[in-house]
């Protein structure tokens, strides 16, 4: 039996019954309708949802309610989002690469 995550404290319960697809970096997993992309990661075996800017080193889910910004992805091409609060629909495209701001410097160089 799979362990999921069906009383989120933020996005309340989850419904057992309904499944979608949805794909991370190009591979296709499967999920509960509106359980967080994390949760629904985590339960198909995948820990490493980004890395870190600077360091390079692997982040995953820290807090899982949103306070910590360590779950940060893109979907469907929306960077910075997380995964913990963000809920899946079928077909969603999510991503872990591609370099997120990390402070007032790199928002100034962009924004200059």
């Amino acid at each position: 039996m799979t362990k999921r995550i069906i009383h989120h404290p933020v996005l309340d319960r989850i419904e057992e019954t309904d499944t979608v697809s949805f794909t991370f970096d190009n591979h296709k997993y499967q999920a509960l309708r509106n359980e967080s992309i994390a949760a629904a990661l985590l339960v198909n075996g995948v820990r490493t949802l980004r890395h870190h800017e600077e360091s390079g080193t692997p982040r995953g889910i820290y807090c899982n309610i949103g306070h910590c910004f360590e779950c940060r992805v893109t979907i469907d091409g929306k960077q910075g989002m997380r995964a913990c609060l963000t809920p899946v629909q079928e077909g969603m495209a999510v991503t872990s690469g591609g370099k997120l701001l990390t402070s007032v410097r790199d928002w100034r160089s962009q924004n200059e």
